[in-house]
């Protein structure tokens, strides 16, 4: 035994010095497999883990977003487009959330030393890059290739880990290229529908959600596929995405209900809840939506997620259809728990939604400012309670207090969209604000200017009693603070700075003093001083009210309004006197005329922009027809009429008509009159034969000097094809004729309507460039009772006569269109409005005719 066991020890050590030369293996047995995992298959899985993990805890959902994502790893999409991760500089920042990395792939070599999950980020490198180059690395070690068929199954990991990598990575088509290694080499593996389904959640994010729903529908209907239930929760949620991010969100909301069911994890199933939920309500299938919601409340694993979805189903409440009375005390119910005791201000606001959907204001009002008292837990939601309590401030028309509102909204809203959409509400709030105190104080002092002095005298000795009576209740207080002073009357609770500690900084200390033991702040008559100093440093001068605490505005919004409106707030020694008043009234015709012209010009702008800023045509036409019956100047008035003819012709057209009539009657012989008369037509069709023959027809008259014959076809074509493409092409002529017929006023009338109807036509371009040409010769043109024209300085008429018409040859050669040749015509554009001929301009134009 012994001499054959040296002998078998003799070969073992030969064999095992002599150099080994490889072989290329032709098959994966158990070793290699075990090989293959527990060598660098390993370290790449554990990474991509860790990176989920990771994900999963750093996610936060913006619940403010049309729609949450189900899974909480997926990509920080303005991450990757802004070439940035929030892994960089890990090693000077401590452990963060790694999201993306580079577009190319690393060097599998440059990892070789990298055992561990994260060794390498001190040098920027990703944990799904770690991921990628193990995967890699494994790859070309172990796999096994024999005639195109790959025989290591454990390679199929490897090329997932790797494809799920890249994926997270924002590389789809390199997460493409790993996954056609696999269906090129492994296409009998039972796992390869797990491949097909990333495939398509790649496709997906490449926006081709064609093809990602064609390999969904094939694993889902071919016979051959047998799909575990692992891989049905997976698609089922892939496959709504794809169908969310298409626009198909019907058909997305019925895969979620799927996925619903085939979930069976609580967070899973609520977030699918959640996000059907989502669209269902933006489907307008609110009771749905509402079952969706109560769904995501139910399986909710965090009390955010919770209070989220009341939220939502309070957004869902109908009041016609729903109990009131239900959902109120539901809420309140809730509200009780004392598991939400940090949330009560979330609840009060879906308690003032709820109560806002059944037309009670008055309790909505309450349940908003009840939540704005609470213990902020989430700014939007503080922003979005502001942001109510102002839309009921401007439905009164309070436009200044709506826009403090709206002001605080901004000062606490993270949701940068709705943020940018209020940013945007407030400037035009502002600028309507200014025009509407701007009216109304000027009417106050128009209105007082009218009063006789006996009115007046009464006006402001009421006025006066007011203030006595103010500065009686003021002073009242005033006595009674300063009889309470030094008891204890502080803010207690939780938030209040009083209630930290001695040894708290930035809280009131007795600052080293001996107090003979009394650890009470007020027994030491040092600290008072130094507390108010420091009360100032905080909250600033502050009006003793109730909820001091709840505003940090140095004014208050009447004190706002009263600025707006001129009115003083600093006393007076002489505010108790009419006569203080009295004097400052304006007496003077001229300083009346520029008040009330001043008041007139804000009420036309308030006018415009209530269209304008906030769609309101009711609001803006009764603003316009109040302006005109308060008799402006011309200029005004016909812009007033104008506006609430364009504003309403399309949709109110008895207001149009209204406005139509009194610019004929008013203003005859105005490019607006014209305008009213024919107003543009929006669209137009392709121009037909008969109306170019047409065209043709009254082009040749016109080249003949057959004016009248040529304006009678052209009027007969505009009357009988409206919306055909030559029709600028028949007002330029019309216009042409109207100038060797009717002369110069009257083209430049016409001229004026063609810039208003069809500004951006060629034919609104030449209208525009010839009404420059003719404005800049045209002159103030005297007559007598005659109708004949008289000049200071005589000049040959015959003369001018001939320059005048060398002029409009000139022009017509340079202008005119062709008759069928021309270029084409485009949709007409937005009205664009010009100023109104002169009077003396209009004065010729009516003598003329």
């Amino acid at each position: 035994m012994r001499k054959y066991l040296l002998i078998i020890l003799a070969v073992v050590s030969v064999i095992a010095c002599n150099p080994r030369h490889k072989k290329k293996k032709t098959k994966s047995g158990p070793v290699n497999r075990f090989m293959t995992f527990h060598n660098t298959l390993f370290n790449s899985r554990e990474s991509f883990l860790a990176e989920m993990e990771s994900r999963d805890k750093a996610h936060v959902d913006n619940f403010y977003d049309p729609y949450i994502s189900v899974y909480t790893t997926e990509d920080n999409l303005n991450d990757l487009q802004n070439g940035t991760t929030s892994g960089e500089n890990a090693a000077d920042t401590g452990p963060m959330p790694l999201r993306g990395g580079p577009r190319t792939a690393p060097n599998a070599s440059s990892f070789n030393n990298s055992n561990e999950v994260g060794s390498n980020n001190k040098k920027g490198v990703t944990t799904l890059q770690i991921t990628e180059a193990k995967a890699l690395k494994t790859i070309s070690k172990y796999s096994v290739l024999v005639n195109g068929v790959e025989k290591n199954k454990k390679i199929f990991d490897a090329y997932m880990l790797l494809a799920k990598a890249r994926m997270y990575q924002g590389k789809y088509l390199e997460s493409l290229d790993a996954l056609g290694y696999i269906f090129n080499t492994m296409s009998k593996d039972k796992r390869l529908p797990l491949a097909r389904i990333y495939q398509a959640a790649n496709y997906s994010r490449l926006k081709e959600y064609y093809r990602a729903d064609e390999v969904f529908r094939d694993l889902e209907e071919d016979p051959k596929i047998k799909l575990t239930k692992e891989q049905k929760r997976i698609l089922k949620v892939y496959q709504a995405d794809n169908f969310l991010k298409w626009g198909k969100k019907e058909l997305a909301a019925e895969v979620l209900e799927e996925a619903f069911t085939y979930n069976k994890n609580r967070k899973i199933k609520s977030r699918i809840a959640y996000l059907r939920g989502q669209i269902l309500s933006n489907l307008n299938r609110k009771d749905e939506a509402r079952e969706s919601f109560a769904a995501a409340y139910k399986y909710a694993n965090s009390y955010e997620f919770e209070v989220k979805s009341q939220i939502e189903i309070a957004k869902t409440f109908d009041g016609k259809a729903d109990s009131y009375d239900e959902a109120m005390a539901y809420l309140a119910k809730i509200a009780k728990k004392g598991t939400y005791a940090s949330r009560k201000n979330e609840l009060y606001y879906a308690s003032g939604l709820v109560a806002t959907s059944a037309k009670k204001d008055s309790v909505a009002d309450s349940f908003f400012r009840k939540a704005l008292k609470e213990k902020q837990s989430d700014p939007q939601i503080r922003g979005l309670t502001y942001s109510e309590l102002a839309k009921k401030y401007f439905a009164k028309d309070d436009y200044l207090t709506a826009g403090v509102y709206y002001d605080s909204a901004l000062a606490v809203m993270t949701y940068k969209p709705e943020k940018d959409r209020l940013t945007d509400l407030t400037a035009n709030i502002k600028n309507l604000s200014k025009n509407y105190y701007v009216v109304k104080k000027n009417d106050s002092i128009l209105a007082l200017a009218k009063m006789t002095d006996a009115e007046k005298r009464d006006y402001f000795t009421k006025y006066i009693d007011k203030i006595k009576a103010k500065e009686a209740a003021e002073e009242l207080e005033k006595k009674r603070a300063e009889r309470s002073k030094g008891f204890d009357n502080g803010d207690y609770n939780a938030n209040s700075i009083f209630a930290n500690n001695a040894t708290d900084s930035g809280s009131f200390q007795n600052f080293g003093i001996n107090t003979g033991g009394s650890t009470f702040y007020f027994a030491n008559s040092n600290n008072i001083p130094r507390g108010e100093s420091a009360f100032k440093q905080i909250w600033g001068t502050r009006t003793l009210a109730d909820n001091w605490r709840y505003s940090a505005k140095s004014a208050t919004i009447e004190d706002l309004k009263n600025e707006a409106l001129g009115i003083t707030s600093a006393p007076d020694p002489r505010r108790l006197e009419p006569e203080f008043y009295i004097e400052k009234i304006p007496t003077s015709a001229e300083e009346l005329g520029r008040l009330k012209k001043d008041r007139d010009t804000a009420s036309l702008g308030m006018g415009r922009m209530y269209e304008t800023f906030f769609g309101n045509t009711k609001l803006a036409t009764k603003t316009l027809y109040d302006l005109v019956e308060n008799k402006p100047d011309e200029e005004t008035d016909l812009m007033a009429l104008y506006n609430i003819f364009i504003f309403n012709y399309e949709k109110n057209p008895a207001d149009a008509e209204k406005a139509k009539r009194l610019i004929l009657e008013k203003y005859p012989y105005t490019s607006y009159a014209e305008f009213v008369k024919n107003p543009k037509s929006k669209d137009f069709n392709k121009s037909s034969d008969d109306v170019e023959k047409l065209y043709a027809e009254a082009y040749n008259l016109y080249l003949t000097e057959k004016y009248s014959e040529a304006t009678a076809i052209a009027d007969k074509a505009i009357t009988d094809h409206p919306k055909d493409a030559l029709i600028p092409k028949f007002y330029l002529l019309n216009a042409y004729n109207a100038g060797k017929t009717a002369g110069k006023e009257i083209m430049i009338l016409q001229l004026e309507q063609i810039v208003l109807n069809y500004g951006n036509t060629p034919e609104g371009k030449k209208a525009k460039d010839l009404l420059k040409y003719l404005k800049s010769d045209v002159k103030l043109e005297l007559t007598d009772e005659s109708g004949n024209a008289i000049s200071q300085k005589p000049q040959p008429v015959d003369t001018t006569a001939e320059e005048e018409q060398r002029k409009l040859e000139a022009i017509e050669k340079a202008k005119i269109s062709a008759p069928v040749n021309g270029p084409g015509i485009p949709g007409a554009t937005e009205m664009q409005m010009s100023k109104p001929r002169s009077e003396a301009s209009e004065q010729q134009a009516k003598k003329r005719k």
